[in-house]
């Protein structure tokens, strides 16, 4: 195929380890929860969120709503923009810094110097991308990126999500690679027209579909699309 003029990437399991989100992000955001509310629960910000809450989970009170959403690991747009803003103080202060696996980001440099627009698609929250890039291991990658994108474009296994953000990018999906260790993102991003490629990382436990190219790390996908190697 031709090489893609965009590079569309999700981040737990893709460019950051499962554990880091699962084992660090939240149980931050959860063990914050309270004194969060308690302190930052009148700004226009957080209002603006617990009034979602409530219209999304009527009958209950929003922080045993928003418990119960962290419980279930719910894509709620609400929960994760809560969780962004909890997120955004822990990277502030310096208490979190944003994993990213060692072969990530010597290849995005490489993508965006090559001249390669690149997009996260994440259920996490726009904001919560931009500050686990900005406050990385790595540094702060955000000005290598083109946009970020959160389940306020859909749902990451529905199709229209990704021809949603492929009009955003203004481009056409057929230029747009997606990369993800979920198949079923990946399904959706291939009936939009996305070409797509499975991150299969052996610490994170995911196992190959079958159903779409694979590579253990993003190396082997630039070397799979004749993209840049770092």
């Amino acid at each position: 195929m031709p090489r893609p003029a965009a590079i569309l990437t999700d981040i737990e399991g893709t460019t950051t380890s499962i554990a880091f989100v699962k084992d660090r992000l939240f149980p931050f955001a959860a063990a914050s929860l309270e004194d969060f509310l308690a302190t930052q629960g009148e700004t226009p910000a957080v209002r603006e969120i617990l009034a979602a809450v409530r219209a999304a989970a009527p009958g209950q009170e929003p922080v045993a709503a928003l418990r119960g959403w962290m419980a279930a690991d719910a894509k709620v747009t609400p929960l994760k923009a809560l969780q962004g803003l909890i997120w955004h103080r822990g990277y502030a202060d310096g208490r979190l810094r944003g994993h990213l696996w060692p072969d990530v980001p010597g290849c995005l440099r490489a993508w965006a110097a090559a001249g390669l627009r690149l997009a996260i698609y994440s259920s996490g929250s726009e904001e919560a991308q931009r500050d686990l890039f900005g406050h990385s291991e790595a540094g702060d990658l955000t000005p290598l990126f083109a946009g970020f994108f959160d389940t306020r474009m859909g749902a990451k296994r529905e199709a229209a999500s990704y021809r949603a953000i492929a009009a955003a990018l203004g481009l056409p999906a057929a230029d747009i690679l997606f990369l993800s260790d979920v198949a079923e993102e990946l399904d959706a991003a291939a009936a939009a027209g996305m070409p797509v490629c499975q991150l299969v990382r052996a610490a994170d436990g995911t196992v190959a579909s079958g159903r779409h190219p694979a590579e253990s790390d993003f190396p082997g996908v630039a070397r799979r699309f004749g993209l840049p190697v770092a």
